[in-house]
This record gives structure tokens, C-alpha cells and sequence, in this order.
């Protein structure tokens, strides 16, 4: 189970990498439900972008697909297009929604990031999701 502990260290990892590559960023971490259990607006990053950031998160763990990955499937033609309009218009087809797995490879919710180019975001995403401790 993803605890509030366990989303501010993926935040701050997630954070840290934002820094180290000079783009503010929204961050949320969800958990099995997709439930929203923590977001970070770093200063300066897009409002615009808070929605997206916790979408991306939700879109992640609601399939337990990256949202790189979705996208890449959900193009004119191929098997998931049109599914961004699924569910109330939640689901981001964009690069930075990782799901977070625990150690025997069952997923307990998800990263989404948002505020800067699609490959910043799954950047940072990435760096956010391997924080994550498999319990």
C-alpha cells in the first residue's frame, strides 16, 4: 500500500530531477484506487498543468500503462484510439504517467508529471518512480 510517506520521497526525487534540468513542474503520486494522495506545484510551473500532472497519474494506474506507452497505441489506427475521451475526459495520451509497482510487480498507484516538454516529463517521471521502495 502507497502511504503519504512513500509519495513525498517519489515527489522529492521527482522534484529534484525538475531542478537538475532547470523545468518547474506539477507532480502527483496516486494510489491503487488512483486516488490523489499527494501533488507538488513547484514554483513557477504551469497552473494549466496541475490537472494534467494528477490525469496523468490516474491514467497510469487506471490501465497500470505508462502514459508514453498509451500514447503510442492510442494514434488514428491503432488499437486504443480515442480512449482520451473515455472516462470524463481523465485520460492523458502524453509522456509522464508511470505506474508504481511493489515488489512482486502489482500495482499500488502511479506518478503523473506535467509542465514542461513530453520527454522532460516522462524525465522527471521516471526519476520520480524510481524513488518508489517495492514494499
Amino acid at each position: 500500500m502507497l502511504k503519504l510517506a512513500d509519495a513525498r520521497i517519489i515527489i522529492a526525487a521527482a522534484e529534484k530531477k525538475a531542478g537538475e534540468i532547470g523545468q518547474p513542474m506539477n507532480i502527483a503520486v496516486v494510489d491503487e484506487g488512483a486516488n490523489l494522495i499527494a501533488h507538488a506545484r513547484m514554483d513557477s510551473a504551469w497552473i494549466g498543468s496541475i490537472d494534467i500532472s494528477i490525469n496523468k497519474a490516474f491514467t497510469s494506474r487506471a490501465f497500470n500503462i505508462s502514459t508514453k506507452e498509451l500514447a503510442e497505441n492510442s494514434q488514428p489506427g491503432d488499437q486504443f484510439f480515442g480512449i482520451h475521451a473515455s472516462n470524463h475526459d481523465r485520460v492523458m495520451i502524453f509522456a509522464g504517467g508511470i505506474p508504481l509497482k511493489d515488489s512482486k510487480g502489482v500495482v499500488v498507484g502511479a506518478i503523473g508529471v506535467s509542465g514542461g516538454s513530453g520527454e522532460q516529463d516522462q524525465l522527471v517521471a521516471e526519476a520520480g518512480a524510481s524513488a518508489h521502495t517495492c514494499a
